[in-house]
């Protein structure tokens, strides 16, 4: 999908399945397609989303899954334009925001009081959750922009721990730091900082703020096969990991892969790493006195397992990954799969004699048991799925390779393109 093309959608585009897990390990959701799958660890039991209309959770694509800090809230938004906002403890819909173009990405501020979303045309967009910052009810409750970066589909979005700063990353390889106002519906002005190195689009982002450092850090992970430490305040890079090269991942110059998501320990001393290539995670030791990155084990599962997504709660050493994609060749009419697989022993103590030695649970050891792994992966017998999950990879590193490379076009064809943009055709 090119931004330029206006709403137009590809039907050969495909996404990654999504997953995120409660702060406090309570619950479990993952995304794939249209579908949103929820598991209630707390309660062990499989959740019923219950939409304000009444119907599925979203009729397309969603792009972007995120549990708030203190987990009372959960946001969803995709391809369907909508960004829908949820009660974790019944698992209602109390907002559904209705946007002019899809979302890329959706995260909630640190008190809980606002969402923002990123739409295909690189604005991003703020949502009150009903009082401004001095308890006044608002009564026109709309998204308002707040920041932009000129046309570039924003690939990740999130908020510091702290809540002073928002970070977004886009295709273009900017990362841009921006204090988050006191007063955020009157917009987000005033930028800390850019973060300038990546050679390639920026693809995931994740602060991290050791109790020992004076101030935090941000990690970025690229197209362009590494991973990036920087100091955001300053917009100063540290250190550049070589992910590709330093894991013997690359074959050749033409086939770095691309990093897909990052995820660190409590501590941020452990960074997890996911490419579209390696069947398994790569684990970092972030030196922050240093100020260095390395890798530290490369963690390799069954060879058609490439997870797509990480996450990580704050009150526990389990790492959790799924591997699946939006549309799978082969599938037919048939639900789609996505297959999990969770590490355990991730970011243990670094004063422990072995910190970092993470083990991969057997579906029998996983949180949850069969009810979780049929209710999140749609099957209990993914495994035996082996030709369709490796065709959904194939499929989707093509889509995101095409969505997120920008493509060139002469000053005709590019003026040629906009003529018949949909977005303009709407509005005349």
């Amino acid at each position: 999908m090119e931004e330029d093309e206006g709403e137009t959608v590809s039907v050969s585009e495909v996404a990654p399945a999504l997953i995120a897990v409660h702060p406090l390990e309570n619950s479990v959701a993952v995304a794939v397609g249209s579908e949103l799958r929820v598991f209630d660890l707390k309660g062990d039991c499989p959740v019923s989303m219950l939409a304000d209309s009444g119907g599925p959770s979203h009729s397309d694509t969603i792009r972007d899954i995120t549990f708030c800090p203190n987990g009372s809230l959960f946001a969803s938004a995709g391809d369907d334009k909508l960004v829908k906002i949820w009660r974790t403890d019944t698992w209602s819909c109390v907002r559904t925001v209705f946007t002019e173009k899809r979302v890329s990405a959706v995260a909630i501020s640190c008190d809980g009081l606002y969402v923002t979303f990123a739409d295909k045309f690189g604005l991003v967009w703020l949502v009150s959750l009903g009082e401004d910052v001095e308890g006044h009810a608002l009564v026109d409750n709309k998204p308002v922009p707040i920041l932009g970066h000129y046309c570039s589909i924003i690939t990740s979005m999130k908020f510091s721990p702290d809540g002073r700063f928002i970070a977004t990353a886009d295709r273009d390889f900017k990362i841009r730091i921006t204090l988050f106002p006191k007063r955020p519906l009157k917009g987000a002005h005033e930028i800390q900082s850019f973060c300038l190195g990546h050679t390639d689009y920026v693809s995931c982002l994740a602060f991290a703020y050791p109790s020992d450092q004076i101030q935090g850090f941000l990690l970025s992970g690229s197209g362009d096969s590494t991973v990036r430490l920087w100091n955001f305040i300053d917009g100063i890079l540290l250190d550049t990991c070589e992910i590709g090269a330093k894991a013997g991942l690359i074959k050749s110059e033409e086939s770095k892969p691309a990093v897909t998501d990052i995820c660190t320990s409590q501590d941020g001393s452990l960074i997890a790493v996911t490419t579209q290539s390696l069947n398994g995670v790569i684990l970092l030791n972030c030196d922050f006195s240093a100020k260095s990155l390395s890798v530290a084990q490369v963690i390799t599962m069954e060879k058609s397992y490439i997870p797509t997504s990480l996450a990580l709660s704050s009150s526990t050493e389990c790492l959790w990954t799924v591997m699946g994609a939006s549309k799978q060749p082969s599938s037919g009419n048939a639900q789609l799969l996505t297959c999990l697989r969770i590490m355990s022993g991730f970011g243990k103590d670094s004063s422990d004699a072995h910190p970092h030695d993470p083990v991969v649970l057997q579906d029998n050891e996983v949180p949850g048991g069969e009810k979780l792994l049929l209710k999140l992966q749609g099957s209990l017998d993914v495994a035996e799925k082996e030709e369709v999950l490796r065709a959904a990879a194939a499929a989707l590193r093509v889509s995101m390779h095409n969505m997120l490379i920008k493509k060139q076009y002469s000053v005709e064809k590019r003026e040629a393109r906009k003529s018949s943009r949909n977005d303009k055709k709407l509005k005349k």
